[in-house]
């Protein structure tokens, strides 16, 4: 499985991004698919996974009513819509894609690229 992860950007407090995450190589109906995001100084954090097959979702406490994330079968695309950001959201996202439905890392096998997200005051 390979990942493809962009969107990412620059935006002011309050505002909005999309970053996306195409995969290849391999049909993720059995699959999870997770963002993870890494900010300077910081160990890496789950952000939120979804369940291919059955839509499924986990997110963090600190993006819930935030972001969203949804995925479009025919792409195999995973998306991650970022309202309200704020700097702490300042990060690389990473997706990720494993077999099982978990919000550690170690449980992801496939990782993409990452891409910048940066959130000025």
């Amino acid at each position: 499985v390979q990942l493809q992860a962009s969107g990412g950007g620059l935006v002011q407090a309050g505002g909005s991004l999309r970053v996306s995450c195409e995969a290849s190589g391999r049909a993720l109906s059995s699959y999870a698919m997770g963002w993870f995001r890494l900010a300077p100084g910081k160990e890496r954090e789950f952000v939120v996974v979804i369940s291919w097959s059955s839509g499924n979702t986990i997110y963090v406490d600190s993006v819930k009513g935030r972001f969203t994330i949804s995925r479009d079968n025919a792409k195999i695309t995973v998306y991650l819509q970022m309202n309200s950001l704020k700097p702490e959201d300042t990060a690389v996202y990473y997706c990720a894609a494993g077999s099982r439905f978990s919000t550690s890392p170690t449980s992801y096998d496939y990782w993409g690229q990452g891409t910048q997200v940066t959130v000025s005051s």
